[in-house]
């Protein structure tokens, strides 16, 4: 092969990979463009008449009550591994009274509301999308224009309302027995000393590190309902595309949560610094 027969098929190879490059990043902003419309629309509508309050309280019950039982199962495993793992660490540097006060920050701050999000993501936002979706393939949400009742309203903004309410309480939920976990492992099975573990806590954590992880879980539960909802209201493709919408939802919630974590946390961050020097 000639130089002039490389350099050419390089250009050529080189060019092909630009071109799809950009039109992942043209469909990328394309969807962003039509989530955040999608979701302007549908906040402002939570607030016009008619109030749907029969549908905001049924769509409270089946994201926070029916995901209790799961939150609580998976906060005390969190909270005993953390725990034990925590444990096994400080105990070589002697330092294992910290368990307590490490394992309180780590789940109030990060653990509790990030965990929160991803189980019930996959699970009321898995469902929110499935059902949407079969609605929209089935003509339903047609058939709800056609007799003058604006789908979004109905449908859209009771799910968005309701997780971003319920979220924080499950979060709380999920604090709350992540720390019976931890204090059941570390006082009857590892025998640490309980005084000294509950004082640990009081001294460290501060009503803003729960605070927060009760801000980012409403984060969390607004930025799932409108993506999966959005997959959901949106879909094509008879039965095949609702499988497909349900899974891009709950898979882009996922990466979404994470990310926005991310963020939330060096934002908040940022802003309690700025009022700490500002009470000065």
């Amino acid at each position: 092969m000639s130089y002039l027969e490389a350099r050419t098929r390089f250009n050529q190879v080189f060019d092909l990979a630009f071109i799809w490059l950009f039109a992942r990043l043209r469909v990328f902003v394309n969807q962003v463009g039509e989530i955040t419309g999608f979701a302007s629309k549908s906040i402002r509508l939570i607030f016009r008449q008619p109030l749907r309050i029969q549908e905001l309280i049924s769509h409270m019950e089946f994201v926070g009550n029916q995901s209790v039982t799961i939150i609580c199962l998976s906060a005390v495993f969190t909270g005993m591994a953390l725990a034990f793992q925590l444990f096994l660490g400080f105990k070589q540097l002697n330092a294992s009274g910290m368990v307590g006060s490490i394992v309180a920050l780590a789940i109030f701050r990060e653990l509790g509301p990030v965990l929160t999000g991803l189980i019930v993501a996959a699970r009321a936002g898995g469902a929110m999308a499935a059902r949407l979706g079969t609605m929209r393939v089935t003509e339903q949400i047609d058939a709800l224009e056609v007799m003058g009742v604006d789908p979004l309203q109905y449908l859209v903004s009771p799910r968005i309302l309701a997780s971003v309410l319920v979220m924080p309480l499950l979060c709380g939920v999920f604090d709350f027995i992540s720390m019976i976990g931890s204090w059941m492992i570390c006082i009857h099975l590892l025998e640490m000393d309980e005084a000294q573990y509950w004082e640990r806590i009081n001294v460290w954590i501060k009503p803003s590190d729960i605070f927060q992880g009760l801000f980012k879980a409403a984060l969390f539960g607004l930025f799932f309902s409108i993506i999966c909802t959005h997959r959901g209201y949106n879909t094509k493709g008879g039965a095949a595309g609702v499988g497909s919408s349900t899974n891009r939802g709950v898979v882009l919630s996922m990466v979404m949560i994470i990310i926005i974590d991310f963020f939330a946390t060096n934002i908040i961050k940022i802003f309690l610094d700025w009022k700490e020097v500002l009470l000065r």
